[in-house]
């Protein structure tokens, strides 16, 4: 378990899944910047059952209150920008819950995400990407010790149209 000062982020359990199978299913949850296509019922535990959300390639982690209240999930994948092992670094997203928004919770996690992932793995960086319209996430990341590296120009289909994506990174070290 990742302990911070608000929420904890914790590996999913078998006593999440009905929580996230139906947070999946619910737009509402996802907001309108990661609501990409029709959930696949039963999808959830089956990713559990191959693999429990964590691998090095890529893993899941329930962000948790202090009184134990699931707020939401943040995830990490690896993306490879060149040959070689030492060209991988992490992508972190995360989706909070629509009751346990603009309370923090976002930031802290992906601080946490973060440094988790630097003491675990030998890379150089870390990134997110975010809507360049999602002003919340931008600020939680820059709150989270991310800087701005970029736009992404319709990088994502999404809702029918391309979107410009912002790219967000954080170094070892910063």
């Amino acid at each position: 378990m990742l302990r911070g000062e608000l929420i904890d982020l914790r590996p999913i359990t078998t006593d999440d899944l009905d929580t996230l199978e139906a947070w999946s299913a619910d737009p509402d949850h996802d907001g309108e910047f990661n609501t990409f296509a029709l959930p696949r019922p039963g999808a959830v535990g089956r990713a559990f059952a191959e693999h429990g959300y964590l691998t090095d390639d890529h893993g899941r982690l329930l962000i948790a209150t202090k009184a134990g209240e699931r707020a939401g999930d943040v995830s990490y994948r690896h993306v490879v920008h060149g040959p070689g092992v030492d060209n991988r670094v992490y992508e972190i997203g995360i989706t909070v819950a629509p009751a346990c928004r603009g309370r923090g919770y976002g930031a802290e996690a992906q601080r946490l995400l973060a440094a988790y992932l630097f003491a675990a793995y030998p890379i150089a960086r870390a990134q997110a990407t975010t809507d360049i319209a999602n002003i919340g996430e931008q600020r939680a990341l820059e709150r989270a010790g991310f800087a701005l590296a970029g736009v992404l120009r319709r990088a994502q289909f999404r809702n029918g149209d391309w979107h410009d994506l912002v790219i967000y990174s954080k170094l070892r070290g910063e």
